[in-house]
């Protein structure tokens, strides 16, 4: 009975950060781990607590994907107000590829002076704001979202500021961004000059292959960084094994 109040406390724990925001709708919870390390209980009280929130309809549980946040009742999952549908990081920055390399193709012959200019600034404030994460991605959305203006698109303007709605809000998008942030600085930096320069000499080929060389450096580094996160956790796995299997033997 102890145990069984415990998940169902736990449980409305997670369900106050669901309501406060915490977790958004369509978003992925932490790992088991990570949330009992948070909550202070064991992996297994976690995983009832899910499990009881999923029977209220407050998260989905996904076997070998994860859990995630159920949209709020009668709201749209995929286009309800706040609901954003469950995205990787991967299909984000896809997405913001072909997206954002058109609008600087677009934005490339008829840019002003005046936007040139509040790029060149931002350049220097993205050096400033260095190891902040949060003016550093500040500083990088008004970048791309000036660029974006710049092509006078409406439709392309609204979507590369949904995606940018993912990059901000999704917590597993946020985590992967900064599992390499504080690593590529140097590079994304040379990265936003080239695409600055290329919309400086009015170029829309070299507005576009600045842009997509960007991402696709961006989507290299997050392959890297997501294959060390994966051998880290099999080490972790096998050495737990080992200790367990050697503990067994010297049982007997």
């Amino acid at each position: 009975m102890a145990d069984r109040r415990l998940f169902e406390e736990i449980a409305d724990k997670i369900a106050d950060m669901v309501r406060a925001g915490e977790f958004p709708p369509g978003s992925r919870l932490p790992g088991e781990r990570e949330m009992s390390e948070r909550l202070g209980v064991s992996r297994v009280t976690v995983r009832e607590a899910e499990i009881a929130l999923q029977a209220r309809g407050t998260l989905r549980i996904r076997a070998g994907s994860g859990v995630y946040v159920c949209a709020p009742a009668g709201a749209d999952a995929a286009g309800g107000e706040g609901a954003l549908p469950t995205v990787s990081a991967f299909e984000l920055t896809e997405a913001r590829s072909l997206f954002e390399s058109e609008a600087a193709a677009l934005a490339a012959p008829t840019i002003s002076d005046a936007d040139l200019a509040k790029l060149d600034d931002l350049l220097a404030q993205m050096v400033e704001a260095g190891d902040d994460d949060a003016r550093s991605t500040a500083v990088d959305r008004e970048f791309h979202m000036t660029i974006a203006a710049a092509s006078g698109n409406r439709v392309i303007i609204h979507t590369i500021k949904t995606l940018w709605k993912f990059r901000m809000e999704d917590p597993e998008v946020r985590r992967t961004h900064q599992a390499i942030c504080h690593h590529d600085g140097d590079a994304r930096q040379a990265e936003h000059v080239a695409v600055v320069e290329a919309l400086r000499r009015r170029d829309p080929k070299a507005a576009r292959q600045a842009m997509r060389l960007h991402f696709s450096r961006l989507l290299e580094s997050m392959l890297d960084a997501t294959e060390q996160q994966e051998r880290l956790e099999l080490e972790r796995k096998a050495a737990e094994s080992r200790q367990r299997f050697l503990m067994t033997a010297r049982m007997g």
